[in-house]
């Protein structure tokens, strides 16, 4: 099959859009990404998967933490922001959560140590044990098709 099939079969799986931050010596840098999940309730594990020609890559390597910033609907802005597409001048001013910037307001920050990484295709997983959690009320950011979305309640009806 072509790359095109897979990332189109790929992108019909709704995903919430997150930024990744992390720190190394007093800097803080950020990517978009929407490949992050639960791994385990005990230890608190959560894995990221970053590209192998991603600048944030070594970056992480680097720092041995990253922090993952669950964006709210109304932050398409930092997503846009850190996967690049927007100009130049636009700059976050990051919150900290256990020594990690974090977006402020986001819907969850989550702050992991790596406990260990797999190189897996083109990709490195970064498995994170939890350090500490900041939650906000709000409704997520969604990414569905390859486009920004509104998490949208339903009714539920029985037949």
């Amino acid at each position: 099959m072509d790359d095109r099939l897979f990332r189109n079969a790929m992108g019909k799986f709704a995903t919430g859009v997150n930024v990744l931050t992390t720190k190394v010596g007093d800097e803080p840098f950020g990517m978009t990404a929407n490949a992050f999940m639960s791994v385990s309730l005990s230890p608190k594990l959560v894995v990221i998967s970053i590209g192998e020609r991603a600048k944030f890559l070594e970056r992480v390597r680097e720092s041995g933490r990253f922090a993952v910033n669950i964006l709210a609907d109304d932050q398409q802005h930092f997503s846009m922001m850190f996967a690049g597409q927007l100009k130049d001048g636009e700059k976050c001013e990051f919150e900290d959560l256990d020594g990690l910037p974090v977006v402020p307001d986001a819907v969850a920050q989550i702050s992991c140590n790596v406990v260990n990484e797999h190189v897996e295709g083109d990709h490195t997983l970064f498995i994170g044990e939890v350090t500490d959690i900041k939650l906000e009320e709000k409704d997520p950011l969604i990414f569905y098709s390859g486009k920004y979305r509104a998490l949208e309640e339903q009714e539920l009806s029985v037949v």
